[in-house]
C-alpha cells in the first residue's frame, strides 16, 4: 500500500521541478534505479509514521524563501533547498555528487565505489555519467612521494614555493594523503595543536537544545548512500553531529546552518571528528566568513558579486539573467555555501576543492561562472531557455559534460578571474547594498584567499609543524659570536672530546653538554625523527 501510495503521489506531480541539488544526474537514474527508491521512500515513510520527521513549505523558486530555509534555524524546519521532506531527501543525495542505486546486492553484501559510495546493482559507481579517469599507478606513487615530502617540510615549502604546492594541488592531491593535506593548506593542523583539548571539552558539553534538534533531524540527510551516513545512529551520523554540535558551542553567535552539514560531511569522509572540527572551524572563519551567520548577508553580497563577474565571463548568460529577472540567490545559494559537494559529480568535487583549500574562494567564484557560460552562454543554449522556468531548470539539471572532471578543472585553471576582480568587486557592492539596503547588520570577518594568505597572517610559532632541538644547552651558556673560537682556560689543550670529558666543541667554537639525563635523551631521540610522519590519515 506504502508503495502505491508513493509512486501516485510521483504521479500526482509531474510538473514539479526539480530542486537545484539535483545536479545533472537525474538523467542517468533508470526507471528500475526510480522505483527501488520509491519502495525505500515508502518503507521510511511508514517507519518514521508519527516520529518527528516534518516537512518545509516552499522553497522551489523566491529568492526570499530560498534564503530564509538554510538560515540558522530560522522557523521550525530550517530545510530549504536542502531538503523539502524526508522521502525525497534520500532522492536527491541519490542524484547529487554521489550517484544513486541499491545499498545492497542480492546476496546482502553492500558494494561501494572506490570514494564509499553504495553501487546500484551493475552500476558503474560514484553516478558518473562519464568514466572515471584512472591516474597511472606509478605517477600516482610518485605525486604520494613529493606530497609526503612537502607535508614533512610544510613551512619551508609554503614559504618558498607555494606556487609549487599550487600547480600540485591543481593536479588533484593523492586520495590518501588528502586529508592531511586539506588540515595543513587550511591551517586546521595549527588551530588544532593551538587549542589541544579543546574539541574534547565541546564533545562533552550540553549543546543548546535548540540546536540540536535542528542539527539531530539533518544526520539522515547528509549523503545516506555513502557508506559512512548510510546507517541511522552509525559511526559516521555520530561524528557529524559531535562536530555540528562542537561548532554551536564554539561559536554560539552563528549556531547551526543546514549547509555546514555536507561540509563537515566531506570533511569527516577524509579525517577523524576532531581534525574535522578544525577544518570547519577554518572554513567558516577564513574561507567562507559571514556565510553561515544569521540573515546569510554575506552569500547575497557574493551572490551580487558573482553576477557582476559574469558580465566580464559571458555577457551572453548575464544578459540573459537580466532579461528574465533572475535573483543570483536563486541559483548559487547552494552552490557556494555547500561548496559544490551536492551539484556535482564525486570526482569533480574532491578535485575541486583541493584547489578551494590551496586558493581560496577563488576557484568557488570560477566553478559558479564555468557552469554559467557553459549552460546560458550562447544563443544555442538560450533557444530552450525562453522563460524563467525553463532557466531555471537548465541550471537545475545541468551538463553531465561540463561538470566533467578533467574538463571542468582545466577551465576552472583557465577562467580570468583572480582575488583582485574579486576584492575590486566586492568593495563596489558592497557600496550599493549601503546605498539601498543599509549597513550590513552582520560585520563577518576579513576573508583569507587561501592557504598562503592564512600562513603569511599567522606568523606564530608552529610547534606541531617543527622538530624540537636535538642540542640543548645548559642553563647560564653564552654563545661566541660566529667565527670566533672560545678561549681555554691556561694548561688546556684543544682536542678531540669524549663523552667522558663532557664539553663538546661546535664547528663554531661554542660548547654544548651531552644530554646525559634520561629526559634529555628521550626528547633528542624524539626530534631525529619525523613527528609528521605518522599522522597520515588513511
Amino acid at each position: 500500500m506504502g508503495e502505491a501510495a508513493a509512486a501516485e503521489g510521483e504521479a500526482a506531480r509531474p510538473d514539479r521541478p526539480r530542486r537545484l541539488l539535483a545536479g545533472g544526474d537525474a538523467a542517468s537514474l533508470t526507471s528500475g534505479c526510480r522505483r527501488r527508491r520509491r519502495r525505500r521512500g515508502a518503507l521510511m515513510a511508514k517507519s518514521r509514521a508519527g516520529g518527528g520527521g516534518g516537512s518545509s513549505s516552499g522553497g522551489d523558486g523566491k529568492a526570499a524563501g530560498s534564503v530564509a530555509v538554510l538560515a540558522n534555524g530560522m522557523g521550525s524546519a530550517p530545510r530549504g533547498p536542502l531538503a523539502e521532506d524526508d522521502d525525497e531527501a534520500g532522492e536527491m543525495d541519490s542524484r547529487s555528487s554521489l550517484g544513486g542505486g541499491s545499498s545492497s546486492s542480492s546476496d546482502g553484501e553492500r558494494r561501494v565505489d572506490k570514494f564509499g559510495f553504495l553501487v546500484a546493482d551493475g552500476g558503474d559507481g560514484a553516478g558518473q555519467e562519464t568514466p572515471l579517469e584512472e591516474v597511472p599507478l606509478e605517477v600516482l606513487r610518485q605525486r604520494e612521494s613529493k606530497w609526503l615530502d612537502m607535508l614533512n617540510n610544510w613551512d619551508k615549502w609554503m614559504a618558498k614555493k607555494h606556487k609549487k604546492i599550487r600547480l600540485r594541488c591543481q593536479k588533484g592531491i593523492p586520495p590518501s594523503l588528502r586529508g592531511r593535506a586539506w588540515q595543513y593548506l587550511s591551517g586546521g593542523k595549527v588551530k588544532l595543536e593551538q587549542n589541544s583539548g579543546k574539541f574534547d571539552e565541546l564533545d562533552v558539553a550540553p549543546g543548546d537544545p535548540k540546536w540540536l534538534d535542528v542539527i539531530e533531524r539533518d544526520l539522515h540527510r547528509q549523503f545516506p548512500f555513502h557508506e559512512m551516513f548510510v546507517a541511522r545512529g552509525g559511526h559516521g551520523q555520530q561524528d557529524l553531529f559531535r562536530v555540528l554540535k562542537a561548532y554551536t558551542l564554539y561559536r554560539p553567535e552563528e549556531g547551526y546552518c543546514q549547509a555546514q552539514a555536507p561540509i563537515a560531511a566531506v570533511l569527516l569522509m577524509h579525517m577523524p571528528a576532531e581534525q574535522a572540527f578544525w577544518c570547519l572551524v577554518q572554513i567558516c572563519e577564513k574561507y567562507l566568513p559571514g556565510y553561515y551567520s544569521d540573515k546569510l548577508e554575506a552569500i547575497q553580497l557574493d551572490g551580487e558579486i558573482l553576477f557582476s563577474l559574469l558580465h566580464r565571463v559571458s555577457p551572453v548568460a548575464y544578459k540573459h539573467l537580466s532579461k528574465q529577472k533572475i535573483d543570483p540567490i536563486l541559483y548559487m545559494t547552494e552552490w557556494f555555501m555547500c561548496a559544490f559537494s551536492r551539484t556535482l559529480p564525486w570526482s569533480s568535487v574532491l578535485r575541486v576543492w583541493d584547489m578551494f583549500f590551496c586558493e581560496g574562494v577563488k576557484i568557488i567564484f570560477r566553478v559558479g561562472l564555468v557552469l554559467l557560460k557553459h549552460t546560458l552562454g550562447s544563443s544555442e543554449k538560450l533557444k530552450s531557455c525562453q522563460g524563467q522556468y525553463e532557466t531555471m531548470e537548465q541550471l537545475r539539471a545541468l551538463h553531465p559534460k561540463i561538470m566533467q572532471e578533467t574538463f571542468l578543472v582545466q577551465e576552472i585553471i583557465e577562467l580570468p578571474v583572480t582575488e583582485r576582480h574579486i576584492e575590486r568587486e566586492h568593495l563596489i557592492q558592497l557600496k550599493k547594498w549601503k546605498e539601498t539596503r543599509g549597513e550590513l547588520q552582520y560585520k563577518s570577518p576579513p576573508r583569507f584567499h587561501g592557504a598562503k594568505a592564512i600562513s603569511d597572517a599567522e606568523p606564530y610559532s608552529r610547534k606541531a609543524l617543527e622538530p624540537s632541538p636535538s642540542i640543548i644547552l645548559p642553563p647560564g651558556t653564552m654563545l661566541s659570536p660566529k667565527g670566533r673560537k672560545s678561549k681555554l682556560p691556561k694548561g688546556h689543550k684543544r682536542g678531540k672530546a669524549s663523552p667522558a670529558n663532557g664539553p663538546i666543541p661546535e664547528e663554531n667554537g661554542t660548547r654544548t653538554l651531552l644530554e646525559t639525563e634520561a629526559p634529555l635523551l628521550c626528547q633528542s631521540k624524539e626530534s631525529l625523527s619525523s613527528r609528521e610522519s605518522e599522522d597520515t590519515y588513511l
